[in-house]
């Protein structure tokens, strides 16, 4: 059975992100964060919370040889904070996201043969990383249509196509389901397909429209558990969206929406 987590970024955003994980944990859930260097990680790992992913690198991109180059540099740091937390993995994008969520170097139209080289070489790299180090690196899809304008290798076809072209057990994608819906939808046939060719490595999760939990939008979540479950997918599922309510409810209907 998969084991459920909650992103501590989007819930009781009044409270200290030690105080989020606590909570977090008191309510069965594993934590996962976003950029590490903005947190104490010390007083992170004196909670009681077990921690699933957090951002693998702080600055950098896949598409041109010096942002790699910084790429590869921050995710050598982002493996020493792992490993304070004991996070198994760390979570990576086209390109580095400023606060808003838009890209710090936008790709205009399709990557270029080169962009993808690049992406392949990095990634590949990245992996080897990563399996010295024992932690997973997972490479996100997102959405350019409504949060994610001009973010390279965005859609989840670019995360499957560079994570299987790589092949390696060092990188595995994080299949973000909102942004799936958003950008591509055939939720349930996508899921299949990457979990049948072993390359998910967790699956986020939230609703359309709104980015709120499970429940609130136009996707069947009962109907994708079903599935995940029917296929014996036994890794993380991760709430990763604002509550639509306060967080306890909305974490409740998470759990709801994938306990069978």
């Amino acid at each position: 059975m998969y084991t459920l987590a909650v992103c501590a970024e989007m819930v009781y955003r009044d409270l200290p992100i030690e105080e989020r994980a606590r909570r977090i944990h008191e309510a069965g859930f594993q934590v996962e964060i976003w950029d590490w260097t903005r947190h104490d990680l010390s007083a992170l790992a004196q909670t009681p919370a077990e921690f699933s992913s957090m951002t693998g690198y702080i600055r950098g991109t896949l598409t041109d040889p010096d942002g790699a180059a910084e790429l590869l540099r921050t995710a050598e740091e982002s493996i020493k904070a792992a490993e304070h937390l004991g996070c198994p993995r760390l979570n990576l994008h086209g390109t580095g996201l400023d606060s808003e969520g838009l890209p710090v170097v936008p790709v205009t139209g399709e990557a270029t043969g080169d962009m993808w080289i690049t992406a392949h070489r990095t990634l590949t790299r990245l992996a080897e990383l990563g399996e010295s180090a024992g932690v997973t690196f997972t490479l996100e899809n997102l959405n350019t249509a409504v949060d994610h304008p001009g973010v390279p290798f965005a859609r989840a076809a670019d995360t499957y196509a560079l994570v299987a072209a790589v092949d390696r057990p060092g990188l595995r994608m994080n299949l973000d389901l909102y942004h799936a819906q958003i950008g591509e939808g055939n939720l349930i046939e996508l899921i299949r397909r990457a979990h049948g060719a072993g390359l998910i490595g967790e699956i986020q999760v939230a609703d359309v429209p709104g980015r709120c939990e499970p429940g609130t939008g136009e996707i069947n979540y009962p109907a994708v558990a079903r599935a995940l479950t029917d296929l014996g997918y036994d890794g993380t599922v991760a709430l990763e969206a604002w509550p639509s309510g306060d967080s306890h409810t909305a974490m409740e209907r998470f759990r709801a929406a994938f306990t069978l």
